[in-house]
């Protein structure tokens, strides 16, 4: 239920955020959402090991989904 909360959330987010932005900008948001996030979930699951590993992955794929969004 947690996870599914913060992909809703997530894209909700990445929606609002995208709005009037240029391509740079909304890498960015989408990064720093997509590692926080990340970060969030793997902590929940992993502890501090999958903290790290989720804010990674989270800030690398956030990035490209709001550059290519």
């Amino acid at each position: 239920m947690v996870i599914r909360s913060a992909v809703i959330t997530l894209v909700a987010a990445t929606l609002v955020v995208s709005a009037g932005c240029s391509r740079t900008q909304r890498t960015v948001a989408g990064a720093g959402i997509g590692g926080v996030s990340g970060a969030l979930i793997g902590d929940a699951v992993a502890g501090t090991g999958g903290a790290v590993v989720g804010g990674v992955g989270g800030a690398v794929a956030g990035g490209a989904i709001g550059r290519n969004y």
